[in-house]
Order: C-alpha cells, then structure tokens, then sequence
C-alpha cells in the first residue's frame, strides 16, 4: 500500500535551491498538495546548517503548521569557493572534511531528529537527498575523499534513524534518495551543464518515486529512478 495519502501538506527544507525551488512549484502545481512550506537561510523561521540551533528552533517555530505527509531535504555542498573535491589522498585536508560533515551529515540527521516530530504518524515521508558516490560497494573510482565520507554517513544515519522509527512511528518512512546529476551551482564545475539535465525533469523523476513508496521501502537508499543503491 502507497504511503503518501491524497490530500497532503509538504514542507521543503532548503527551498531557496536549485532542487528546493524545483520542488517547491512542482508542488504548489500538484493538486493533490493542499498546501506546501518552504524553510531555507532566510526564510521567515530560518534554517542554517552553519547554526545548529537553528534546526531546533525551525522545527519548532513549524510544528503548528504540521502534519506534514512530506518533508524533503534538499541542502547539500559539494564545494566552496575555497577548496574543490580531493582528487588525491594528498589534497584531502580538515577544514573540508569537517564543512562536508557538518552540511552533509550533521546538519541532515538533527533536521531527522527535529523534524521527525512534525510528521504525520499516521502516512507520512521524510526524503534526504543523498549522492550514489555515498556508496562504498559502488566506489569504483576513488577520489571526492570528503564528499563521498559525508554522503555515507549520512546514509547510516537516515539507516539507523529508520530502524528506530519503525518500532515507534510504524507508519513514517525514511528515505535516502538519489537525484542524479542535475544543471545547478554545485554541479557545474563538474560538466554538469553538458551531462545533467534540468532541475525540474529531475524533481518530477524523484516525485514519481516518491508517489509510490511503501511501508517496506522505509531505510531505503533509492535513486531517482527508483533503483535501490547498494549501500
């Protein structure tokens, strides 16, 4: 049986993105979304990874307007304009490792732990975008040393996060997805012009998934096409 029920609220977590806003008009356009929220840096309850506090305070500030049968998260970094993904073990350093961690890990199991809350017990969905460079068994070609460490950890949490709630909140599914390359600021130093495709193909591909995710699929690390990935 599907999880997502019709009618359902949405909130999106880094709605001033690429992939945020993307998702953001597809579902103020969905007719089955009877409402949808934004929260991102500079929203009115905002949500900075770089403050940790913030995630409380957001979710709190939110949860008169819960419960949502969808929360996705869409913050992620890549790179900065100070230091580019490691091609080497000798350029890996610990200022980005510790950045990647801190928007890629920490950041998205707190927002788990906070956020949570606001779901629906009933049917509900929490989407954290995750990378398939975050996969171990997949890693075939080295490299992005602090990228594809912040991504697998990330992926443990929303594990391990699920497994929890499914002896508590047996009806909320927690998903780690995968959205592909996408034409946005964290890949276009990466060709990702040439070889991605446009932000709202990939969030119409991740809403199908979405649409038809079930119970079994909670602690699931899916792609935007619904592949399972292997951890």
């Amino acid at each position: 049986m599907k999880i997502l029920p019709k009618p359902f609220r949405a909130l999106v977590i880094g709605s001033s993105g690429t992939i945020g806003l993307a998702f953001m008009e597809l579902l103020k356009n969905n007719p089955s979304c009877s409402g949808v929220v934004g929260v991102h840096r500079h929203s009115e309850h905002p949500l900075d990874y770089q403050n940790p506090e913030s995630i409380k305070s957001c979710a709190e500030a939110l949860a008169s307007q819960g419960p949502f049968q969808l929360i996705i998260n869409t913050i992620g970094v890549l790179h900065s304009g100070e230091w580019m993904p490691e091609k080497k073990l000798d350029d890996l350093g610990f200022e980005p490792l510790m950045e990647l961690l801190k928007i890629n890990a920490i950041g998205p199991a707190l927002t788990i732990r906070y956020f949570s809350k606001l779901l629906d017990p009933q049917h509900s969905i929490m989407v954290t975008l995750s990378a398939k460079v975050g996969s171990i068994e997949d890693n075939r070609l080295g490299g992005w040393y602090s990228y594809r460490t912040s991504k697998a950890a990330l992926n443990m949490l929303i594990k391990t996060a699920s497994i929890e709630l499914a002896r508590t909140k047996s009806k909320v599914a927690l998903i780690a997805m995968h959205p592909g390359t996408v034409n946005s600021r964290l890949s276009k130093p990466f060709r990702g012009e040439q070889i991605g495709r446009p932000a709202q193909d990939a969030v119409a591909d991740m809403f199908n998934v979405i649409e038809n995710l079930q119970q079994g699929d909670s602690g699931s690390f899916l792609s935007y096409a619904g592949e399972k990935l292997p951890w």
